[in-house]
């Protein structure tokens, strides 16, 4: 089956990374993949470095114009972001391939929804990441499966951890972090404020947080001025492979308001760490089956006692984390997501023939 993977980010975020480790377990099953990508991407550097086909395009235009002159000489056109879709159901006048679309967020459907509803019912099949990424979708009428994504195994790098401890001047310290963007969604804020009650408990304790730089920036750093939080809570910016640095931690935290699932607690489940995350979307269904502990969206009290009960009671925080991992490997197995994406693929194939 030939299939073209296209996605239209130029940053490298949690759908990007999916969006390879779809290509690599196709093009592993023994499928022709190919990745429709912003030249100047991040995305389309690590696609080349793992020996993958990718079409570049330079420009937001270049997605359709190609589409129309080259979308026919795949089996399956697969968008892997919301401006995708629209370049591939757009063109498709041109293509006449099935279009399948993966919703990576849970955010509401926009101030035209008729026109989102429009786009969404000229897709072929509709899949969704988790039940919240779902609901919106689903209450236009649009069918609409769900695939989880998935996490690969990490392998360990104590060199890298150790590194990273004596860089910080983390010996002797305990470590909670996160890793997200420093965007409004994933509210740092709400886990900096948390993080000063969890610091006024505990003297050992230290918060990093990898993530780029975002619209809440500003925010971030004047909260952190605010509550005098200087050395207690480091802001580390982007980190390559950061999950590797995961079992350096005590606890992972995830805070945000909307997540259609959140990979970095799975990642971090793999890595046999403890989570606390927000009950926003599909963090709901990540934490299920006593994976992790909950707290609502924008408690930080709430956020703090969770963190504080884990750091308090060891024996618990490994129990949970090690059942979380034995879930996590079954359930969110980059495998057993691929051959579901295929099995989409089949049936489309088969209908059109």
């Amino acid at each position: 089956m030939r299939v073209l993977q296209i996605n239209t980010e130029r940053t490298w975020r949690g759908g990007e990374r999916q969006t390879l480790l779809t290509a690599l377990g196709m093009r592993d099953a023994g499928h022709d993949v190919e990745l429709l990508l912003h030249g100047d991407g991040v995305l389309a550097v690590r696609a080349r470095e793992q020996g993958l086909r990718v079409h570049c395009v330079g420009n937001t235009p270049g997605f359709p114009m190609w589409l129309a002159r080259n979308g026919r000489h795949y089996d399956i056109v697969h968008a892997q972001t919301a401006q995708a879709a629209t370049w591939a159901v757009i063109t498709k006048w041109a293509h006449r391939r099935p279009v399948v679309f993966t919703r990576r967020t849970n955010f509401p459907s926009g101030s035209k929804p008729w026109v989102t509803r429009q786009k969404w019912s000229r897709v072929d099949r509709m899949v969704a990441i988790s039940e919240a990424a779902a609901v919106a979708p689903r209450a236009m009428g649009i069918d609409t499966l769900v695939i989880p994504s998935a996490v690969p195994a990490v392998v360990g790098d104590d060199a890298r951890v150790q590194a990273f401890i004596e860089e910080q001047s983390l010996q002797g310290v305990r470590i909670v972090g996160t890793a997200s963007a420093l965007s409004p969604e994933k509210d740092p804020v709400t886990l900096i404020r948390a993080a000063s009650l969890v610091c006024e408990r505990f003297d050992d304790v230290v918060f990093v947080h990898w993530g780029a730089s975002g619209q809440a920036s500003e925010a971030a750093q004047q909260c952190l001025r605010d509550l005098n939080l200087a050395g207690r809570y480091r802001l580390l910016g982007f980190e390559t492979g950061v999950e590797q640095l995961y079992p350096a931690l005590s606890v992972f935290v995830m805070a945000s308001r909307f997540e259609a699932l959140g990979t970095s607690v799975l990642d971090a489940m793999m890595q046999k760490v403890p989570v606390v995350a927000t009950d926003a979307g599909g963090l709901k269904e990540t934490i299920a089956n006593n994976r992790g502990l909950m707290c609502p969206v924008g408690d930080a009290r709430a956020m703090a006692e969770q963190i504080i009960t884990l750091l308090d009671q060891p024996a618990r925080a490994a129990a949970m984390a090690e059942a979380a991992y034995v879930d996590v490997i079954q359930e969110y197995d980059v495998g057993r997501m691929t051959q579901r994406y295929l099995d989409v693929y089949a049936g489309l194939s088969s209908t059109r023939n």
